[in-house]
C-alpha cells in the first residue's frame, strides 16, 4: 500500500519505518495477519495502539467461538452502516467464502428489511442495526440474540460489533480508501 496522497495518515508498512523500540509490535501484527496493511497501517503511526488494538482482533476474528458466516455478517454489517467502503471491500467476498448468501449480503448493502433473511442472519443484521442505529438494543431482541448465541456467544457477537465499528472509525477517519489495497488483513 502507497501513500500516495489520499490518506490523511502515513502508511506503516515496513518495519524499517519504525525506531528499533517498535519493531517487536511490529512483527506481532505481521505474524497475526500475515502483513501489516489497512487499518493496522494507518494505526502503525501510535505502535502500542495498534498492537493492543490487533490483539482484540486476532481473538475476534480468529480465535473466537462464533461461526464464521455469523462472524463475517456481523462485519458487512457493521461496514454499511458505518459507510466504511474498506471494511466492506475486504469482508464482503469473505463473507461469501464463510457461506453468507448474495440475498443476505444484498440486503445489508441495500439496508433492506430483513424479512426474507434466515432466523440467524436477520437477527444478527437487526442487532447490528439496533446498535448503530439506535445505540441500544430492545430487550426482546436482545434476549432473541441471547437464546440462540448464549452468553459467550453474545458477548462476543456486541464485541465484533465494536472492534468492526472501531477499525471502521479509524479508516473513515484516516481515509483509508478501499482501492488502494484489498490485501486481507
Amino acid at each position: 500500500m502507497s501513500n500516495d496522497g489520499s490518506s490523511r495518515m502515513p502508511y506503516i508498512t515496513a518495519k524499517d519505518q519504525l525506531s528499533d523500540d517498535w519493531h517487536e509490535h511490529y512483527d506481532r501484527i505481521a505474524a497475526s495477519r500475515g502483513h501489516v496493511s489497512g487499518p493496522f497501517s494507518v494505526l502503525m503511526n501510535s505502535p502500542e495502539v495498534a498492537t493492543r488494538i490487533a490483539d482484540v482482533g486476532t481473538y475476534v476474528r480468529f480465535e473466537g467461538t462464533l461461526p464464521g458466516s455469523v462472524r463475517e455478517l456481523a462485519i458487512i454489517t457493521t461496514a454499511r452502516e458505518l459507510d466504511c467502503a474498506y471494511e466492506w471491500a475486504i469482508h464482503e467476498p469473505l463473507a461469501r467464502d464463510e457461506g453468507v448468501t448474495d440475498d443476505t449480503i444484498g440486503i445489508v448493502a441495500g439496508r433492506e428489511p430483513t424479512d426474507l433473511l434466515s432466523a440467524v442472519d436477520a437477527l444478527v443484521v437487526r442487532y447490528g442495526r439496533a446498535l448503530f442505529r439506535e445505540n441500544e438494543v430492545p430487550e426482546s431482541l436482545f434476549q432473541s440474540a441471547r437464546d440462540r448465541f448464549g452468553v459467550e456467544g453474545i458477548t462476543e457477537l456486541t464485541a465484533t460489533f465494536g472492534y468492526y465499528a472501531m477499525l471502521a472509525c479509524v479508516l473513515n477517519a484516516f481515509a483509508v480508501d478501499p482501492g488502494e489495497s484489498l490485501e486481507q488483513w
